[in-house]
């Protein structure tokens, strides 16, 4: 079994909180927007780190992450990309790949928007975790962790965090 800890869109905003609440992860992913290399560093040298960048990360970024993963653990595939959309409404950019070879698991980033929603159609559980950060509309900022366990994911946990007021 493996503990992930999952953000997405922290725009270079750093929160020890986020250390507290993955504490018992085994791996952090980030589905992009990172903002920063400090931020990719702080994660690597807490746990092993996944991440792909997002639309307002710079060359820096890109350097040390992916457009897309995907990957296989504890016999769960895995695929992630920061602008994705979510079941009914994938970007065009990665829909075709997803009905052509559909990963158990989707995660993306990029609207702000905590979702976790089962595509019954292609059979992927999409899970947004919102955005850590505290740029954006949204009024709550939001971190996700669940385990995966021979193949299911489980025990999917939200953390809503407090905005910055100023």
């Amino acid at each position: 079994m493996k503990r992930i800890g999952l953000l997405s869109d922290t725009h270079g905003c750093w929160d020890d909180s986020y250390l507290d609440f993955f504490s018992g992860c085994d791996e952090v992913w980030h589905a992009g927007d990172i903002g920063s290399v400090g931020i990719i560093e702080r994660f690597e040298a807490f746990r092993p780190f996944r991440a792909v960048y997002g639309n307002i990360d710079g060359a820096d970024v890109r350097m040390r992450t992916h457009e897309t993963l995907r990957f296989t653990i504890e016999g769960m595939t895995v695929m992630m990309k920061h602008i994705g959309g979510y079941p009914g409404h994938y970007d065009r950019s990665v829909a075709g790949i997803l009905a052509a070879d559909p990963p158990q698991i989707f995660i993306s980033g990029h609207s702000h928007i905590l979702r976790v929603m089962f595509d019954e159609r292609l059979g992927i559980l999409h899970i947004n975790p919102g955005a850590a950060g505290h740029y954006g509309l949204h009024r709550v900022r939001t971190l996700v962790r669940f385990a995966i366990d021979d193949g299911k994911a489980a025990d999917l946990e939200v953390i809503e965090l407090p905005r910055r007021t100023k």
